[in-house]
């Protein structure tokens, strides 16, 4: 079996794999390279795989069990592989910087994103290191925020004025936010398998620091949300029709740049769950 080329992208995070097709199930060998790539570089990229739903549930299978979302729709058949469509969905949360489902409380350990449609231009996904942002902080700051915990909402991102506007929706809405009510997570997270500190807080979800003061909050994270996406933490991808992305949703935040309407953009998002944030 020849072994996969890893062609790495920037020295915050990405990385980009070859000789793996992952629309066939993955001999031990190459789930463990995917594996020890992505512990490596946060965010892999995989082209010209044009996987079919049950393709991309199996593949996301292997590195944990799959959650089905709250809100967006998903593939009848698949129910475990969303749909981020702009002709049938409101995705406009998405062109927020945000970690994935931090409103759990096991937030996703990472996601399968698979490009169906796409516009002539724009359309591209950035992710930022949440590792190299931590790493990258004074030794004072990081004092201060060890050990600290902030709420994550899902009504941040999903407020009743975008996503209750049916009756069906509405039903839909109040179900997710009972069965999410509001909770708290590290505002540094400890890496369960790498053992690496990494950023856990992210304007999509996290409302405020709850051992401050409103005030103190508002200004830590608003500090921490410009810190935590600098260019230099981050990584741009310019997609094309059947690429696949793959990240570490534990250390890891990303934004859907929003610069293509009208045209339309399709994908599909297989998301798999992770375990509950520690600090050590």
């Amino acid at each position: 079996m020849s072994r996969p080329t890893i062609t790495p992208l920037s020295i915050a995070l990405g990385a980009q794999i070859s000789g793996i097709d992952i629309s066939q199930p993955l001999s031990p060998e190459h789930r463990d390279v995917i594996e020890q790539a992505l512990l490596e570089h946060q965010v892999l990229f995989f082209r010209d795989q044009p996987i079919e739903p049950t393709q991309q549930a199996r593949f996301a299978g292997y590195f944990g069990d799959l959650h089905i979302h709250p809100i967006y729709p998903n593939i009848p058949e698949q129910p475990q592989v969303l749909v981020l469509d702009t002709a049938v969905t409101d995705v406009r949360d998405n062109a927020v910087w945000h970690t994935d489902v931090t409103f759990l409380p096991t937030p996703a350990m990472g996601a399968v994103l698979s490009a169906k449609l796409l516009p002539a231009f724009g359309g591209d996904t950035l992710w930022a290191s949440g590792i190299a942002a931590y790493e990258a902080l004074s030794a004072p700051l990081k004092r201060l925020l060890e050990g600290l915990t902030a709420t994550h909402d899902f009504t941040r991102s999903f407020p009743l004025e975008r996503f209750g506007n049916s009756a069906e929706d509405l039903a839909r809405w109040e179900e997710a936010r009972r069965k999410n009510p509001p909770l708290s997570h590290p505002v540094i997270r400890t890496h369960p398998v790498s053992g690496r500190r990494s950023l856990f807080v992210n304007e999509g979800f996290t409302t405020r620091i709850n051992e401050l003061s409103e005030s103190e909050s508002e200004v830590i994270l608003k500090l921490l949300f410009a810190h935590a996406t600098r260019p230099e933490f981050t990584l741009r991808w310019r997609w094309q029709v059947n690429d696949v992305a793959f990240w570490d949703n534990r250390v890891t935040q990303h934004f859907a740049v929003d610069d293509y309407r009208p045209a339309r953009r399709v994908m599909h998002r297989a998301t798999v769950l992770g375990d509950v944030p520690f600090f050590r």
